[in-house]
């Protein structure tokens, strides 16, 4: 018997169906959540949105372009790791039969990878509108109160560490010396001389001690050293590839690398001086990451995507989502085109954040007849009170299920910490979160309107 095969494909090797192992799980696949999750999403037509196909040449996959889509709404569900994921996998044939495999008992899967090797191709393919379009025409004919937007915007934080500007001058350091050992070992000549073992002695030093008792003066002391010692390193470095960078394989990644290490050599200079530095790069290894002020009380910057997001009837949609800072205010209208283009359907009213507020969006809601939540300006009107009770019912609303939402995403469907590696798989991390939590929230929608049939 082969290691996995696909569900569709199975043949029953028995003449009787109640020797039929599936039978019975089926049945009770089709009762549970998971089963219901599964009933609740457009595979089929979110693969064709995006252009993912079963492979036609070479090895076939394991999994079929519906499957590969399960096995990644089945992580952001379970909230496990790659490892995890494939370990529950083998074991648990509801897993399986959402995803459309058999894994034999006796032959599991042993390769996690092969979950981030999805994710990789799913994000290559991944365009967010269109698969948006699709998840909203599945879901529209089940949703209520389709002329109400709510309108708030959140980071999903990466999982990185604080960057500090010490820290991440020695990450570019130990990179950029550790490669040039490795580039002299390969050619056989003598490594270049510098300071970089007295400077690692020093940052050790200078990592362990405790944050109230070190100096102004020392933590300048090791961020001069650290930045010469980075441009001496730099200069080494580029003479070695001048000489000898026929004779070294230099992979697209190297190159990269090495072109973000001398962009935050010239930034970190600008730090020393005193100077205000823009688009500002806080990690080696993810140089797309940019910090975002957002004002919190206990968290004044986040590090990861912002995210401009709009509900409908409790269901999340991204109207723009960003590394880099901007301010959600302005985005008004294009989440009122977006609402609009996904349900087919005039905005009537409006809850979101008093940022939102500002005299364009007013002007914008008024010529439109949309009602919002904002505190009114001016005179009041002659049914002001009944506008009162509106506006509380529609900032009570977005307070309670908007933010609610954001929590939920965060807390149960793997976006506290995005642990992706690249932007394109960290962006698909995201839009997994997000419109797994909407497929569970369709669920109970779902099933109301079929007792309401029913009834």
């Amino acid at each position: 018997m082969a290691k996995v095969q696909k569900i569709s494909q199975l043949q029953p090797t028995l003449g009787f169906t109640e020797f039929d192992i599936y039978a019975s799980y089926r049945e009770s696949f089709y009762s549970s959540e998971l089963g219901k999750l599964y009933q609740a999403f457009p595979f089929s037509d979110f693969c064709r949105s995006i252009g993912l196909k079963d492979n036609v040449r070479g090895r076939k996959s394991y999994f079929t372009a519906e499957g590969k889509v399960a096995l990644m709404l089945l992580k952001s569900y379970t909230n496990f790791s790659d490892s995890e994921l494939i370990e529950h996998l083998n074991g648990n044939i509801h897993y399986q039969l959402f995803c459309g495999i058999s894994i034999h008992p006796q032959f599991p899967l042993t390769n996690y990878k092969i979950v981030s090797d999805i994710r990789v191709e799913i994000a290559d393919l991944l365009d967010i509108d269109a698969a948006q379009q699709v998840l909203a025409d599945c879901w529209r004919p089940y949703l209520e109160n389709f002329h109400v937007c709510m309108m708030d915007a959140t980071c999903y934080e990466t999982h990185m560490r604080f960057p500090t500007d010490i820290k991440l001058m020695w990450e570019c350091v130990h990179w950029l010396h550790t490669r040039m050992v490795a580039f002299c070992k390969e050619l056989g000549i003598r490594r270049p001389r510098n300071k970089y073992n007295d400077v690692r002695k020093a940052y050790h030093s200078y990592s362990k001690r405790r944050k109230n008792n070190m100096k102004r003066a020392k933590k300048k002391s090791i961020a001069r050293r650290l930045k010469q010692l980075l441009g001496k390193l730099l200069g080494q470095m580029n003479s070695l590839l001048e000489e000898h960078g026929k004779q070294l394989n230099l992979t697209p990644d190297f190159r990269r690398r090495l072109s973000t290490i001398e962009t935050i050599k010239v930034q970190q200079e600008q730090v020393f001086e005193g100077e205000k530095v823009s688009d500002r790069i806080v990690s080696v290894h993810k140089p797309y990451i940019r910090p975002i002020v957002r004002g919190k009380e206990t968290k004044s910057v986040e590090f990861g995507a912002k995210c401009n997001n709009i509900q409908i009837d409790g269901i999340s949609f991204i109207e723009r989502i960003s590394y880099g800072a901007f301010n959600e205010g302005i985005r008004l209208k294009q989440g009122v085109f977006l609402h609009q283009r996904l349900m087919k359907v005039r905005v009537r009213a409006l809850a979101a954040d008093g940022i939102y507020g500002t005299n364009e969006n007013r002007k914008f809601c008024t010529r439109n007849g949309i009602h919002t939540s904002f505190v009114r300006k001016g005179k009041p009107a002659k049914d002001e009170k009944e506008r009162k009770l509106l506006r509380r019912a529609l900032s009570l609303e977005r307070a309670t299920r908007l933010e609610g939402s954001f929590g939920t995403q965060k807390l149960h469907y793997s976006l506290l910490k995005v642990r992706a590696r690249k932007q394109a798989t960290e962006l698909l991390w995201i839009f997994f979160g997000i419109h797994t939590a909407n497929a569970v929230k369709m669920i109970e929608k779902i099933e109301e309107k079929s007792r309401k049939q029913s009834a």
